[in-house]
């Protein structure tokens, strides 16, 4: 594909997968200039698995790598042609898949051949040498199943707070997810640490910004939006949209389609 501008290919992960990947796509990025771009920050992590031109993200140059959960957007600057394939995981299955406690992640990027288990050649390089992007999506599939289930389980615990947080919209504290549990509050932040790379306040908090960014780009009134997703008030989101995705509720909201300017006949 030699066209400028972005291509995208998405697959719906497979059964095996799901519990662990949100998203795998196929991609290709051709531009005429360098594009520099804000990422908001969202409930779940990354992994890049490219080959081509190495892109800027956090002014690190990487190419295959892997990110953790944050608290604030990240920029990243595409520099050259690249492609391959995106896979966006749960903590849960980033934390299997990467096979470090989450908090060595949290606001960073690691290149894929720093992980453990050193599996970069073997997977970037077969991935690169599969010319079909249908196909190169099925390989990502299987490789990432056998990575995820080899790694390290996880309990039933965290998995069900962290869906429980989802479903909240961020509002659910954590004491009663403590409570819940019969965990102590210092022993779910741990676990929270290990298993997902936030405190679950935090965590909260982008999944709040999560749920507001998707009302107000549907057009829910921004004031309507913040009272919906427990805000204080609208400045309070006005902040937080700056520091988790760069940008302001105004910024994203649908504006109307301007009216046709009347043709005269005269």
């Amino acid at each position: 594909m030699n066209a400028l501008g972005p291509a995208m290919l998405e697959a719906a992960p497979s059964a095996l997968l799901r519990p662990y990947v949100t998203r795998l796509c196929a991609y290709s990025e051709r531009y005429a200039e360098p594009v520099t771009r804000s990422e908001t920050a969202m409930p779940g992590a990354v992994l890049i698995l490219a080959f081509g031109t190495p892109m800027e993200v956090q002014g690190q140059r990487v190419s295959a790598f892997a990110g953790g959960l944050g608290d604030r957007f990240t920029v990243t600057r595409t520099m050259g042609p690249t492609e391959g394939v995106e896979v966006f995981l749960t903590p849960f299955g980033a934390r299997r898949l990467f096979g470090l406690p989450m908090r060595h992640l949290t606001n960073r990027v690691v290149p894929v051949g720093d992980l453990p288990g050193a599996w970069e050649d073997t997977v970037v390089g077969r991935l690169a040498g599969t010319p079909s992007w249908r196909a190169r999506l099925a390989l990502a599939d299987r490789l990432l199943c056998e990575r995820i289930l080899s790694g390290p389980e996880v309990g039933p615990e965290l998995p069900w707070a962290w869906a429980r947080l989802l479903e909240s919209g961020g509002r659910l504290s954590a004491s009663s997810l403590a409570e819940s549990l019969g965990w102590s509050h210092r022993h779910l932040v741990a676990r929270f640490h290990d298993q997902i790379g936030l405190t679950p306040k935090t965590a909260a908090r982008v999944i709040r910004f999560g749920r507001a960014a998707r009302l107000v780009r549907a057009g829910t009134p921004i004031a309507l939006a913040a009272a919906e997703c427990g805000y204080y008030d609208q400045a309070h989101m006005n902040r937080e949209f700056r520091v988790l995705g760069d940008t302001t509720p105004g910024q994203i909201r649908p504006r109307p389609e301007p009216p046709e300017r009347a043709r005269s006949d005269a």
